[in-house]
């Protein structure tokens, strides 16, 4: 069996790969806790005692206006970690999978974004994960990075689980309506996650398959229409919110002022992942469905 390297265990797309992963590998999942990946140190002994033949590294600082004031630990995490995986996986002869995100862009951009248009990173938090990104590159480890989007799940906080709680305690919700992009739910990013690693190594790790791909739901929407997707959905599934007046009005983006400035356009082409691996993303309405009804009738969650 293969041996894998798991980081971030315990996000919304380390626990899906946990799941999609099954037993079909020699897996060793590390939490924060097990693995602190702002201790470059930490990392390289973790990988030498385990000498993984894969390393997924999901794990990241994601608190995108906290790290606005904790840049360092946000550089160390997002930008130095992955450098430091890469080079031990380099060593081993290993390959790596990393995950970044639609916040290396400014949002200018009026169509999807391909993986040929040049990142311009307006926040702390997509600066380090560009840097992560170019820190995997450089290390010259076999390697996928996946860029995503607007990560929700049935595990771990996320806008879903924001919104069907903020549907029960309010009559009125204030949602940003001029920013766009591609809800991506973790489950499906762990299946194509496994889709394409699975191609690869039975390509015997060739090096074409490798590079950058974006990865995101199909289709785009703003903040006001995915959540007015899953109040629809949820009320399927609650009588309470069912018979509920609630409200859900759009405002602009400087009526809900954060410190960390967010695209306006994070829409990205997944054209790559499907021409190389034959990787089709479900439309976006068709996965806030499913995860929504597992969060309202499963125990999975």
């Amino acid at each position: 069996m293969t041996r894998i390297l798991l980081t971030g265990k315990h996000g919304q797309v380390g626990w899906e790969l946990q799941r999609a992963l099954g037993t079909s590998a020699d897996l060793t999942a590390l939490d924060q806790d097990e693995l602190d990946l702002a201790d470059a140190e930490a990392i390289r002994r973790t990988v030498r005692e385990l000498r993984p033949e894969i390393i997924i590294n999901p794990a990241a600082y994601t608190a995108v206006d906290k790290a606005e004031s904790d840049v360092d630990l946000a550089m160390a995490v997002n930008g130095i970690a992955p450098g430091v995986l890469g080079e031990e996986a380099r060593k081993l002869g290993a390959a790596m999978v990393h995950y970044s995100t639609d916040y290396v862009f400014d949002g200018s951009k009026p169509s999807a974004y391909t993986e040929e248009d040049e990142p311009n990173p307006q926040s702390v938090y997509g600066s380090t994960k560009l840097f992560g990104e170019r820190a995997v590159r450089a290390s010259g480890c076999k390697h996928i990075i996946l860029r995503t989007s607007w990560v929700y799940g049935v595990h771990g906080g996320n806008f879903v689980k924001t919104i069907l709680r903020l549907a029960k305690e309010r009559d009125e919700l204030r949602i940003v309506a001029d920013q766009f992009g591609a809800p991506t739910w973790a489950r499906d990013i762990a299946n194509a996650t496994v889709l394409a690693l699975t191609a690869w190594q039975m390509s015997d790790w060739d090096a074409e398959l490798g590079g950058l791909y974006h990865l995101t739901g199909g289709g785009r929407t703003n903040w006001h229409g995915f959540a007015e997707e899953i109040v629809q959905q949820a009320r399927k599934y609650d009588a309470a919110l069912a018979d509920k007046a609630l409200v859900i009005k759009p405002i602009a983006t400087h009526e809900y002022p954060v410190p960390a400035k967010r695209p306006a356009n994070s829409v990205m082409a997944n054209d790559r992942i499907r021409d190389t691996f034959g990787i089709v993303m479900p439309e976006w309405q068709e996965s806030v469905a499913e995860c929504v009804r597992l969060i309202k009738t499963s125990s999975e969650c």
